[in-house]
């Protein structure tokens, strides 16, 4: 029987600014699972290689195009919807941004889970193909579609993120997320956010997850734009995330495949950032 090769020489040539570098491949490829019938847990040999399937995900979450449309040069359209899909519901899409997030930040003098993070959402205008049930106005940034919940770390490299209907305030939306943040890193004792979070959110924060969040405001004699401590991270990440078509407006009939573009997002960058 011949060898396994997540990236087969040949199977495809490299062209779309998205694909990814050998120094990212080297650092994604061993976050991956190995397939089932390596591990003698049944199935079929794979017929395409993981760094394919990887490239078509990144060219999907870049170009914003329809999963039909995937160009030919790569898998099968249904064949890359599988792997995104079965590894988003397995947690390893989570499991692969968290193991480049701990390497940055250790290459970069740091622990590798950290003890602070701050939070932020935004609304993003949804598609048709998302359903009425889960979508909803936000009436403050006048937008219907969904709201996504993101924390960063002090880095702005993502954390976590949960997506809810735009109608969903930001206290409430919070409360899932700081519940997935801290079973995740449980190093954390301080979040910062901004004033829309303010309220009794602080106090269930305090006594159910035992965390600070502290508000970080806007001065009230402040005139146009002005950085604001900590929160300027947190508002960069969302326009990194921003600046990849898929997740300018959510085009999933599933809020979790919509935090899948997220987290892919992500990874993308991460790689990147740690492949130079």
């Amino acid at each position: 029987m011949a060898p396994f090769h997540r990236d087969r020489p040949g199977c495809r040539v490299r062209r779309y600014p998205s694909d990814t570098t050998d120094a990212q491949w080297a650092l994604i490829d061993p976050l991956l699972p190995d397939p089932a019938w390596l591990t003698g847990k049944g199935g079929r040999r794979e017929v395409h290689c993981r760094r394919a399937i990887v490239d078509a995900i990144f060219y999907l979450v870049d170009n914003g195009i329809k999963w039909r449309a995937l160009p030919v040069d790569f898998p099968p359209w249904s064949t890359v919807y599988n792997y995104f899909a079965s590894w988003e519901a397995a947690g390893i899409t989570q499991d692969v941004l968290d193991g480049l997030r701990d390497r940055v930040r250790v290459r970069d003098g740091r622990a590798a889970v950290p003890s602070a993070a701050i939070i932020d959402s935004a609304s993003v205008r949804s598609a048709q193909t998302v359903g009425a049930t889960g979508s909803g106005y936000d009436a403050g940034k006048k937008i219907k579609g969904r709201k996504r919940h993101i924390a960063v770390d002090t880095l702005g490299l993502l954390l976590c993120v949960i997506v809810t209907a735009a109608s969903v305030q930001d206290r409430d939306g919070a409360r899932p997320l700081l519940d997935q943040l801290i079973a995740s890193c449980r190093r954390i004792r301080l979040v910062w956010a901004d004033g829309g979070y303010a309220g009794k959110l602080l106090d269930w924060a305090r006594t159910r997850l035992k965390i600070t969040l502290q508000i970080v405001k806007r001065s009230n004699t402040a005139t146009g734009f002005v950085v604001l401590p900590r929160r300027w991270v947190v508002e960069r990440t969302l326009a990194w995330i921003a600046g990849h078509r898929r997740c300018v407006r959510d085009y999933e009939r599933r809020p979790e495949h919509h935090e899948a573009m997220v987290r892919w997002t992500m990874i993308s960058i991460t790689s990147r950032r740690l492949a130079k």
